[in-house]
């Protein structure tokens, strides 16, 4: 299961909690959920029933796209001239 951390961050962020409390009330550290949030750890899968329990909210609503979706977007993101210059 892929996790989008950038939704978690952004359900976290509507209920109004703190990075800080949020991680004291799913039992990790506020580093470990920064680096869940940003997409560049997944969570295992008991740390993830407490984010989904802590938001109030099912697993499946922390899911994030398919690979192949997400890995279409990320090229389409970083294929164009803004971000690697003009090609030859």
């Amino acid at each position: 299961m892929q996790v989008d951390g950038p939704r978690i961050r952004r359900q976290r962020e509507r209920s109004g909690q703190g990075l800080r409390a949020f991680a004291a009330t799913v039992g990790i550290s506020p580093s470990h959920l920064s680096r869940i949030e940003r997409g560049l750890r997944a969570p295992q899968p008991e740390v993830l029933a407490a984010i989904a329990g802590g938001l109030d909210c099912p697993i499946e609503q922390l899911e994030g796209a398919p690979n192949d979706e997400r890995d279409q977007h990320d090229l389409a993101l970083h294929d164009d001239e803004g971000t690697r210059g003009p090609r030859p």
